[in-house]
């Protein structure tokens, strides 16, 4: 059996990749290895318990305040050392992350090959999304197989000299994860405590925004922006439920509270888990959002996402009419979400648009190119 190390850390990293996981340890002739570096440690734990999956090593790297030059000299220090005593096959990372950068680089460095699954995302600018648009451009350049979403990433692949024998167009495994979770939450309907019961069982109908804000590049003025807008929609539709589970990190819950805090139809929340989440996105109306996986996961329920930020490393999405980049200028999301609310055939238009992500079987194809290559390389030694 040839062995796989799956390196991950984020929740995000374990959404997409559990469902792979899963298959993995069906599959005769792989034996997956799970190793979390727990960059996210409460929100990984939910999503690892939903798909009942358990880690063969935690790393538990995250420490208080730490920086991005920290937490990247003791994950390459500590995956290294994991590596060495695994040894494994080959070595799989997913997206963006620092945890995927680190693990990239210390395989390269025990000359163990790497796949890096959602390969060729790209938005040209090294500080948008800040660090990730570097973790995944080094990934690339270190990486041995690319399972690219789309197309368009296949494209941006080849043009950084990606050979085209090493790139595999699969979808993203997000979608494979929906169709997970949305069969949970419709068996059993998870608990938000701090919601009120009509937003839950949607009593009369109340239309609900959901918002997500985490980025780097927006703290400070950018978040400011972002819930000063939200505070001036909020008192023009006051019929409508603004809900936002807002992010851990200080530089996010200050000005949402400060802007936020105390609104009749504002609902200030805490992290949800990976089914509370997907619940909510099935129960919106809009999302508002600087998140990647929401821009992919969304359109599949046909929900319009307002994405704040400037630049997208998904422009299929905007290009399929699912997704409307408006940035955090406080403007242009007033404007765009108060025409979502208002103008049923501006709504229409993107609550039906088809969603350029896949079919929910990016797994399946992923395994597929697993068994080429892996028997590609044990004819090689």
């Amino acid at each position: 059996m040839r062995r796989i190390s799956i390196i991950f850390g984020t929740r995000p990293e374990a959404i997409k990749l559990c469902p792979l996981i899963l298959a993995l340890k069906e599959h005769p002739d792989f034996q997956p290895h799970i190793c979390v570096t727990a960059q996210h440690r409460e929100m990984l734990d939910q999503v690892l318990e939903v798909f009942g999956v358990l880690p063969d090593v935690d790393l538990n790297l995250m420490e208080p305040n730490q920086s991005l030059g920290c937490l990247t000299s003791r994950a390459i220090n500590l995956i290294d050392r994991y590596l060495a005593e695994y040894e494994p096959d080959l070595v799989m990372v997913q997206g963006d992350t620092t945890t995927v950068f680190c693990a990239a680089l210390a395989s390269f460095y025990h000359q163990i090959p790497v796949a890096h699954v959602e390969a060729g995302l790209r938005t040209w600018n090294k500080f948008s999304p800040y660090p990730e648009e570097i973790n995944r451009v080094l990934a690339t350049h270190i990486s041995d197989y690319h399972f690219a979403p789309t197309a368009w990433a296949r494209e941006n692949l080849l043009k950084e000299g990606v050979p085209t024998e090493r790139i595999y167009v699969t979808g993203n495994t997000v979608i494979d994860a929906l169709h997970i979770a949305l069969a949970k939450v419709r068996t059993n309907k998870p608990e938000i405590p701090e919601l009120p019961g009509e937003l839950m069982n949607g009593q009369n109908d109340p239309r609900l925004v959901l918002i997500t804000g985490h980025r780097r590049e927006s703290f400070g003025q950018g978040f400011r922006n972002i819930c000063a807008a939200i505070a001036k929609l909020a008192e023009k539709f006051s019929e409508t439920a603004f809900v936002y589970p807002v992010h851990l990190n200080p530089k996010v819950r200050e000005p949402v509270f400060q802007f936020l805090g105390g609104r009749d139809n504002v609902f200030l929340i805490e992290p949800l888990s990976y089914l509370a989440f997907v619940f909510l996105i099935n129960r919106s109306t809009i999302i508002l959002t600087d998140s990647g996986g929401v821009q992919e996961e969304a359109p599949s329920l046909g929900k319009p996402v307002l994405v704040m930020r400037d630049t997208t490393e998904r422009p299929e999405a905007v290009e399929a009419g699912t997704v409307k980049l408006v940035g955090t200028d406080i403007k242009r999301i007033i404007n765009n979400v108060s025409t979502l609310l208002t103008n049923e055939m501006a709504y229409d238009s993107m609550a039906n648009a088809v969603n350029p992500y896949g079919d929910g079987k990016a797994t399946e194809r992923i395994l597929a190119a697993c068994e080429r290559f892996m028997a590609e390389h044990r004819k090689g030694t």
